[in-house]
């Protein structure tokens, strides 16, 4: 247990990938990832505001700048994806 948890709070070096930031949705909501579809609304799918604020934590301790707001306010995989690269890039003076 302790080595994911360590894992899961690794600095990174890159933003997530669309790959990864599905697989850590589907998990918390106990789905599999190929069942999302990256438009779907996930709020309506059983993510909940502490789900949410559980991974916005996780990803800030890895490093990557997850605003909870902007989450919140377009929740489907197409827009955290969005998010997180353009928060990625801005952060590292990095063009996305």
């Amino acid at each position: 247990m302790a080595a994911t948890r360590a894992a899961r709070t690794a600095p990174r070096t890159a933003p997530l990938s669309a790959a990864e930031l599905r697989q850590e949705v589907a998990a918390v909501l106990g789905a599999l990832p190929d069942a999302l579809p990256a438009d779907a609304h996930l709020v309506h799918l059983g993510l909940g505001s502490l789900e949410m604020m559980r991974l916005v934590t996780r990803w800030r301790r890895q490093g990557l700048p997850a605003d909870f707001a902007e989450l919140a306010a377009a929740p489907t995989l197409d827009d955290w994806h969005r998010h997180l690269t353009l928060a990625w890039h801005a952060r590292t003076g990095e063009v996305a």
